[in-house]
């Protein structure tokens, strides 16, 4: 057996190898599962082979891989693109590509390459872009790509080629367009070099030769010369060199020339517009100046360049572009980051498309004459305009495009007269005047895009877009409306397929706004502040596709969900305040379901309740709502059960007493011939009046009144019932306002019905003391229809009504009297006598 420490050791010496093997066993990093692989800087020293053979995009660059071999990436035939940039490859072997039937972009970039064989590049049937920068190549005839019939762009740059001559086998490279000799060494320029493309005029190739130190090009090098495009940017130490070098270019024929150096790139100190004579005997279609300072000379020593459809100035510092002869037969002008002072005043009958981009130091528009005119962009400038817009501002009706974006204040006081024909129309980033105060837009009914992003406008007239019946796109983000409220602004744009009002702090969404737009595709109402999702907004969308609602604040939904349209394909309402609870779980339970339809369901946070902020929306679990509900259901049932006992015990409390007092007092004989309910507020005509008429006359009664009867030191609930009611064989209600007004003595009635209720020889006599309005009386429901369905007695305060009064009174205190045969008769004579006196 192995000792324990040799063990040991063998497993550390293993642990230290593997650290320094050169690769790991999964250096790659998988961007698209069997497609895309990046491998970049793995410190990989060979063609990692744990890659399967499906993938068509490979990144192995910044890695040591020295050499490659005969098939070496034999394994990848799918591969489409495979960059090898700065994998210190010095030698590329016969067929190292073969079998990449489908390759077609290969990148070599900065390989320090020494060794190149003829069939190295073998097996590359459809590579169509091959960039070998920077990989010491001295010689394009050192490149074997002569076979690479499909190639359409070689660059070579940033290598060490002296000679711009094309080899023969160009001529086989029927397929390229792009050719980039940039930044190599070539000093000069023969006939002999482009002879290939003279014999091959089906070439329409393009020629990058900037940052070459050309100080030579031989007299007809170019004659019978046709390209796409020639590039000579910062190529010339003198403007002599340059003027020279270019009036070499005769015979030349090229659809594109760009001349001028680059930002960081100048080699010459002054420009001559005079340069430009040298190019009457070339035929150009368009022509482009860029980053070229202390211009002397003027604009019309372009003379030779009068025919051109097409000029572009970049970064060219001019002073003034207004005396453009007329006779300049350019049909497009490019003007961008050329400092001007001034919006040029121009006048050029030719002119349809002017360009006048970023140049931040013309502070204001000036009328231009170009009657010819279809397509004005003038974005980013920060141009103000006062009184925009009509066709007298451009000399032309037939203007079609009109970019006015990123600029300074316009206002809009013209209505577009003149300008019927405009059918793109932009203003973003711009501060728009008077847009809201009449249809400024009511002749544009041929316009489709429309943008007003982000031009501090405050929607509050409905009738902003009249006008605007063929109106494809709408983008009016960033703006604000009237009470926050999306209103009823797109009545007749029947044509609308794009709408974004984002960013405008809508609130909510007034009924109908979109239900003339049958043919509406894409809704942004995003980043507004949205409190709910309302179906019933977009049931008329019946074309929508995509309805983006994220960044808002809703929390649930309202209505039926079912009610979006079935066209709808993506809703997206992430980033809102979605509230977890189960009083929104119909919602929640939708989204789960629509998690597929809807946009990153998975990333939908909550926000309330405060335990379940930030947690995921389709982590909420509707079965704990179930149980939730039980529990409360349970709980609410208990709660009611017990509360309408507890209610029904308090309410009818004395009533109980009432009931266990009458079967204790059934037997025993009453002590009062009365208990007297009134008001405090009565008590002196109980004293002056009822009891001295009734206790102190003939025949003598005996009234139970609290304050001479009840027991001191008891209840006054115990007293009313047990000395009150158990003790008297009748009850007086002495019924006034105060009566009814009184809490107290409304209690004391309840009880005496209930007490009359349970004695059948009981009886409630009412005495009412004072006219009572009915409205007040029909306060006390019960005593209404008592008094109203029985007889009661009133009281008058005059000899006969009194007289009548007391009489029916007695009467009514002596009914169910306990009999008395002498003092009964004695009683009734004496109450006649009373009577009659």
């Amino acid at each position: 057996m192995r000792p324990r420490f040799c063990l040991a050791g063998t497993l550390m010496m293993a642990l230290f190898l593997s650290c320094l093997r050169p690769e790991r066993l999964d250096p790659c990093v998988e961007v698209d599962p069997n497609i895309t692989y990046q491998c970049m800087d793995q410190n990989l020293n060979k063609i990692p082979v744990n890659i399967p053979s499906s993938v068509k995009n490979l990144d192995l660059s910044f890695n040591a891989l020295k050499t490659l071999g005969s098939h070496s990436f034999s394994n990848f035939p799918e591969l489409q693109f495979l960059d090898l940039s700065r994998c210190e490859i010095e030698t590329i072997e016969d067929k190292a590509y073969e079998g990449l039937h489908q390759l077609s972009t290969l990148i070599l970039t900065g390989n320090p390459i020494q060794s190149l064989s003829q069939g190295s590049f073998s097996g590359l049937t459809s590579l169509q872009n091959l960039v070998a920068v920077e990989i010491n190549l001295d010689s394009l005839e050192s490149l074997p790509i002569g076979h690479l019939k499909t190639l359409k762009k070689l660059n070579v740059a940033h290598n060490f080629i002296h000679s711009s001559k094309l080899p023969e086998y160009f001529s086989n490279l029927t397929n390229l367009e792009h050719l980039d000799l940039s930044n190599n060494y070539i000093e000069a320029i023969y006939h002999r070099d482009f002879q290939v493309l003279c014999e091959n005029p089906q070439l329409n190739l393009s020629l990058e030769l900037s940052l070459n130190p050309i100080d030579f090009i031989q007299p007809q090098a170019f004659q019978g010369i046709r390209l796409y495009e020639l590039t000579l940017r910062s190529n010339f130490n003198s403007t002599n060199v340059m003027k020279t070098c270019i009036q070499n270019l005769d015979g030349l024929q090229v659809h594109r020339l760009i001349l001028g150096e680059f930002k960081n790139e100048r080699t010459v100190e002054s420009f001559d517009l005079s340069v430009t004579d040298g190019l009457c005997n070339v035929i150009i279609d368009e022509f482009r100046l860029t980053f070229v300072d202390n211009i002397s000379g003027d604009i019309t020593d372009f003379n030779c360049l009068a025919n051109v459809s097409a000029m572009s100035l970049v970064s060219v510092h001019l002073n003034n572009l207004e005396h453009i002869p007329k006779y300049f037969k350019w049909q497009t002008l490019v003007v961008t980051r050329c400092s001007l002072k001034e919006f040029p005043s121009l006048d050029l009958p030719f002119i349809k498309h002017l360009i006048f981009t970023n140049n931040k130091d013309t502070p204001s528009f000036a009328d231009v004459n170009l009657p010819n005119l279809t397509f004005l962009d003038l974005h980013r400038n920060g141009l103000s305009f006062m009184g925009c817009c009509s066709s007298s501002h451009f000399g032309t009706s037939s203007l079609k495009h009109l970019d006015f974006s990123y600029n300074g204040v316009i206002s809009i006081s013209k209505n577009f007269v003149g300008l019927e024909q405009l059918e793109y129309l932009d203003f973003q980033r711009s501060t728009l005047k008077k847009t809201t105060e009449y249809p400024v837009f009511l002749c544009l009914e041929n316009l489709r895009y429309l943008d007003i992003s982000h031009t501090n406008t405050k929607i509050d007239f409905n009738g902003i877009f009249y006008g605007l019946t063929s109106l494809n796109t709408l983008k009016m983000a960033g703006n604000s409306f009237k009470d926050n409220t999306l209103s009823n602004i797109f009545t007749n744009m029947t044509n609308l397929t794009f709408l974004d009002v984002s960013k405008c702090q809508l609130q909510q969404v007034s009924w109908g706004v979109f239900d003339t737009l049958n043919g509406l595709l894409l809704l942004n109402m995003s980043h507004n502040n949205l409190l709910l999702l309302d179906p019933f907004h977009y049931k008329q969308l019946h074309s929508l596709k995509t309805l983006d609602c994220s960044f808002n604040r809703i929390e649930t939904s309202k209505g039926m969900l079912q009610h979006f349209p079935k066209s709808l394909a993506s809703l997206n309402l992430t980033n809102n305040s979605f509230a977890c609870t189960c009083e929104h779980q119909n919602f929640l339970q939708w989204i789960k379901d629509q998690s597929l339809f809807l946009v990153n369901a998975e990333e939908m946070t909550c926000a309330t309740p405060a335990e379940m902020n930030g947690s995921l929306v389709l982590d909420f679990r509707n079965a704990n709502c179930h149980m939730y509900k039980t529990i409360i259901s349970v709980s609410v049932i208990s709660v009611l059960v017990i509360s309408t006992i507890a209610f029904l015990v308090y309410k009818f409390y004395f009533h109980l007493m009432l009931i266990a007092g009458c079967k204790k007092y059934s037997s025993g004989e009453s002590i009062y011939d009365a208990f007297v309910i009134y008001s405090s507020h009565d008590e002196d005509w109980v004293r002056n009046e009822l009891v001295k008429n009734l206790e102190e006359g003939v025949p003598p009664f005996q009234l139970c009144l609290h304050y001479r009867d009840f027991i001191p030191g008891v209840a006054i609930v115990a007293n009313i019932i047990q000395e009150g009611f158990h003790k008297s064989r009748k009850v007086i209600v002495v019924v006034s306002r105060h009566f009814i007004q009184s809490r107290w003595c409304v209690f004391e009635y309840e009880i005496a019905q209930t007490w009359q209720f349970l004695n059948s020889h009981s009886g409630i006599i009412f005495i009412v003391l004072e006219k009572v309005e009915k409205s007040l009386l029909k306060q006390q429901v019960e005593l209404y229809r008592l008094l109203s369905r029985n007889t009661y007695l009133e009281w008058e305060d005059n000899a006969l009504g009194r007289h009548i009064f007391w009489r029916r009174l007695k009467k009514a205190l002596l009914d169910g009297r306990a009999w008395n045969p002498e003092g009964t008769a004695e009683a009734e004579d004496n109450l006649e006598a009373t009577t009659s006196t």
